[in-house]
C-alpha cells in the first residue's frame, strides 16, 4: 500500500527519536513510502535567536519575507539535510527534496494576513514515481511554489495530504509529539470520521496545531485517503504500531 509518512519537527529536534524514527522507516518499502517533514520548532529557535518574533493565526505561521527565507535556510536546508543523511545511514537510500522541486507541490497565497503562507493546489507525481520506482526514498520538506516561481512556506500536514493525494497514497500518517486527538474532557479519542473532526473544530475543541491538522485530514478524507493516523512518534516503535491494532494514537477515516 502506497503511504505517506509525515514527521513533526519537534521529533526530528530530538537526535535519540530522530535515529529510532530513522530505523523505522529505512525498513519500509521505498517503493511504496515517501516522507514528508516540518520544521516549527527548528524555525521558531532560528528566528528567536535573531530577534523575530513568530505570528500563528488559525495554527498557520504568518510568513513575511524573513520568515520565508528562514525556511528555505531551516526546513529545506538543515532539517531535510539532517533527517536525510539519518536515514541512510540507517540503510535507506534517501534524497531530500522540496515542493520547489520539479515543481512537485503548486500552491497558492493563502491570505494576505498570512504573508507568503501557501495553500497547496495540487501535487505533480512524476518526480516521486521516477524516484520511488528505482528504490529511493522521497524525503520532502515543506516548501512549495506556483507557475510564477513564488516561493510559500505551506503547513506540512497539509503539504502532506496534497503530496498523499497526488502520489495516490491510500494511507497517510502523521507522527507528532502528541499522544492522540483528545476529546473536550482531555481523553484520547481512538476513531473519527469527518463529522466527528469536524465537530472538534467548530466546538473549539481541537485548537492551534490540532485544528490544522484535523482540516487537514478532512482534505484527505475528501481526496479519497482510505486511512490517516494520527500517533505519538516518541512512542512507536516499528510501522506496526501504525498498521497493526493501534492500541495508541488516533485512527480517522470514513468508516
Amino acid at each position: 500500500m502506497k503511504q505517506v509518512i509525515k514527521l513533526g519537527g519537534t521529533l526530528l529536534d530530538h537526535e535519540d527519536t530522530r535515529l529510532r524514527l530513522a530505523a523505522v522507516l529505512a525498513r519500509e518499502d521505498a517503493r511504496e513510502t515517501v516522507v514528508v517533514h516540518g520544521g516549527g520548532k527548528q524555525m521558531t529557535r532560528f528566528l528567536e535567536e535573531r530577534g523575530i518574533a513568530s505570528t500563528f493565526i488559525g495554527g498557520l505561521r504568518v510568513t513575511t519575507p524573513e520568515v520565508a527565507d528562514a525556511v528555505l535556510k531551516v526546513v529545506a536546508g538543515s532539517v531535510n539535510s539532517r533527517l536525510v543523511a539519518d536515514l541512510n545511514a540507517a540503510g535507506a537510500e534517501a534524497v531530500g527534496l522540496s515542493g520547489v522541486d520539479a515543481g512537485l507541490v503548486q500552491a497558492s497565497r493563502w491570505s494576505e494576513e498570512l504573508g507568503q503562507t501557501g495553500r497547496p493546489e495540487a501535487t505533480r507525481p512524476r518526480l516521486l514515481l521516477t524516484l520511488t520506482s528505482a528504490g529511493f526514498l522521497p524525503v520532502v520538506a515543506c516548501v512549495a511554489t506556483n507557475a510564477r516561481g513564488d516561493i510559500y512556506n505551506v503547513n506540512a500536514d497539509q503539504l502532506a495530504v496534497s503530496v498523499a493525494a497526488g502520489y495516490g497514497a491510500r494511507r497517510l500518517v502523521f507522527l507528532t509529539d502528541v499522544d492522540a486527538v483528545l476529546d473536550g474532557d482531555g481523553r484520547r479519542v481512538s476513531h473519527l470520521n469527518a463529522v466527528n473532526c469536524r465537530g472538534l473544530i467548530d466546538t473549539g475543541v481541537a485548537k492551534g496545531g490540532m485544528h490544522a491538522k484535523l482540516e487537514a485530514c478532512l482534505a484527505g478524507l475528501t481526496a479519497g485517503l482510505t486511512e490517516i493516523w494520527i500517533g505519538p512518534g516518541a512512542h512507536v516503535q516499528n510501522s506496526e504500531d501504525w498498521k497493526g491494532t493501534r492500541t495508541f494514537g488516533t485512527t480517522i477515516s470514513n468508516a
